[in-house]
């Protein structure tokens, strides 16, 4: 596993490098390595917030011991476990972990490739709060916390409770919107808990775009952008966990794990070429059945459409007046247009739904 790991990061810089992702990895963990998280990358969240127990009813403590978060075989291990344990004068009969990333980050790509836990009661996140919230505990609270959530911002990237196997939950939470939220979509993938899947965030300075293997089940753009919707042009940093709630109690379960194959973050767009930047507009994004090209479009260009891995989907020439592109043979997800005039080439990302 690690080798292809490797061979699959090598291909990914090779594509950064060349423009295709039209984004630089800026932060992440490949977990190549085995035992403890990496101190430099990971804090490890303990702390009870009311000294007593967690938030939402769960019923775990959260512990920085090795039996809860771990690397092995290259990737991370964040295992549940049904034991008594006293932890602040306080025992609990299952113990578990929740990591925060010591990386904070205002807009970018989030990917991150993972196998879930199975079982009623289990609650597995992958997610990121404000890096000023008030939570003591948390790694930025000492220096950073000034706000309180809802108003830091909270974004769910993947959630799955065992109670619905298989469907996967984003979500925002904001003044205008939070705990039982309003802002969420998601939908059903199949074999989540035996198989890997690749859980993506999209954010941009406007919206907030979430899927499952390049399939976009969610989108959050608010019309109107404030505070109270939109606290999301401030730093954010990751959390991984997996939460247990009271309705494990009667159930079989033992010890399950979150296994995490690699998290990357992507920023800051390329200019790749010299093609301007304002060359071509797409629209409509996210688009249907066709997408449209205006601005400087010029004749004899090429086009060719490809997927986050680079691989060519489709291609074809851009010699007509109305410069449309049938998506019809793509599934719904998130693609990477390419425009060439022979010399240079200009790349701009698009969603099919």
């Amino acid at each position: 596993m690690q080798k292809m790991k490797s061979i699959l990061l090598n291909f990914s810089v090779f594509l950064l490098i060349n423009g295709l992702a039209a984004q630089t990895l800026v932060w992440s963990d490949e977990f190549n390595y085995n035992g403890p998280v990496d101190p430099e990358k990971w804090h490890h969240q303990t702390q009870l917030p009311n000294g007593e127990s967690w938030y939402n009813g769960e019923i775990q403590h959260y512990t920085n011991r090795i039996e809860n978060s771990f690397v092995s075989n290259g990737t991370l291990k964040i295992m549940a476990i049904r034991e008594n344990y006293t932890q602040q004068g306080v025992t609990k009969e299952f113990t578990s972990a929740r990591l925060n990333s010591k990386f904070a980050f205002t807009y970018g790509r989030v990917e991150v490739r993972a196998r879930l836990p199975f079982g009623v009661g289990t609650w597995p996140a992958i997610w990121t709060l404000g890096q000023n919230i008030t939570e003591p505990g948390g790694y930025f609270y000492s220096e950073f916390g000034t706000t309180p959530w809802p108003a830091c911002g909270e974004i769910d990237i993947m959630e799955h409770w065992g109670v619905n196997q298989n469907y996967i939950s984003s979500a925002t939470h904001t003044p205008s919107s939070y705990g039982g939220t309003v802002n969420v979509g998601g939908r059903y993938v199949n074999n989540v808990s035996t198989e890997f899947h690749t859980y993506m965030l999209e954010w941009s300075e406007s919206r907030l775009i979430f899927s499952v293997d390049n399939q976009v089940h969610y989108i959050y753009q608010p019309e109107v952008q404030n505070m109270e919707t939109w606290p999301f042009d401030l730093n954010q940093y990751i959390l991984l966990n997996v939460a247990i709630l009271p309705d494990i109690i009667p159930t079989g379960f033992t010890q399950d794990a979150m296994e995490i194959d690699y998290i990357r973050v992507y920023q800051n767009n390329l200019n790749a070429g010299a093609i301007a930047a304002d060359y071509f507009r797409i629209y409509p994004n996210p688009s249907t059945d066709f997408i449209y090209l205006n601005g400087g479009i010029v004749n004899n260009l090429t086009y060719r459409i490809l997927n986050n891995l680079g691989q060519v989907l489709l291609q074809g020439d851009l010699n007509q007046t109305n410069y449309a592109i049938d998506l019809h043979q793509l599934k719904a997800g998130i693609y990477i247009l390419e425009v060439n005039d022979g010399l240079n080439q200009q790349f701009a990302r698009f969603i099919k739904q």
